[in-house]
């Protein structure tokens, strides 16, 4: 099996990217929908949060208000720090349970949409690795207009994550969306054909199909010897 790592910055086109995958078939797991899953109402997530932030980040229907905790800890950077260690655990469970079920499925490519992949050592089970880039100046001007936000914080959540230079410097992969969605989609199919190429002997074997294939010839060798013994 496959597992690509997908990451990027904040209005990069990550996001952009990760449809066009899967718009080509391509199983995608987000790591922002499993977070937003992790701090729904009860779970261990939403108790761990609620906890160390207090009940007032929370809306009339005690679901935690993401705005309110995000200006939060966006603001401090040792309250973001708690809070990526508080989710973290149940993120990372989460998201290997998804994989887990596109493993039965028998995927044999997967992607890992995740925006903090090196920051989670979640780099280490990824290959390769895909990183969205994008010239400062236009991911400052493209959060703006996208949030309606002034630009000073804009910039303050933009310094909040790791910078794009040094995500791609780890990549081995990298798609530069400074310029047209024109240019994204030309570079992406470039990308699409690199990664669907067959899977080394290591990487099928990691598979569903490796592993029945392991079982198999494992059930067939202890055939054997019996027979010969």
């Amino acid at each position: 099996m496959r597992i690509v790592g997908l990451t990027g910055g904040i209005a990069s086109g990550k996001s952009t990217v990760s449809n066009l995958f899967k718009a080509h078939g391509i199983p995608v797991v987000d790591a922002d929908i499993v977070a937003r899953n992790v701090l729904k109402k009860g779970t261990g997530g939403w108790k761990k949060v609620v906890a160390t932030f207090g009940e007032d980040i929370l809306l009339d229907n005690g679901e935690v208000d993401r705005a309110k905790l995000g200006q939060i800890v966006f603001s401090d950077p040792e309250k973001r720090q708690l809070l990526n260690r508080l989710l973290a655990p149940f993120i990372s469970c989460g998201i290997l349970m998804e994989v887990l079920k596109l493993w039965i499925k028998g995927c044999s490519i997967i992607v890992l949409d995740v925006p903090l992949l090196f920051e989670a050592k979640m780099d280490k089970w990824t290959k390769p690795i895909v990183v969205i880039w994008v010239e400062p100046e236009t991911q400052l001007q493209r959060l703006m207009t996208r949030d309606g936000s002034m630009e000073e914080e804009a910039k303050s959540r933009i310094n909040a994550q790791m910078s794009l230079d040094l995500k791609r410097s780890k990549a081995d992969i990298v798609i530069d969306n400074t310029s047209s969605l024109e240019a994204l989609h030309e570079q992406f199919q470039k990308v699409l054909t690199q990664i669907t190429k067959t899977l080394t002997w290591t990487e099928f074997m990691l598979s569903r199909n490796g592993a029945f294939l392991a079982l198999f010839s494992t059930f067939v060798s202890v055939a054997i010897f019996k027979k010969s013994s």
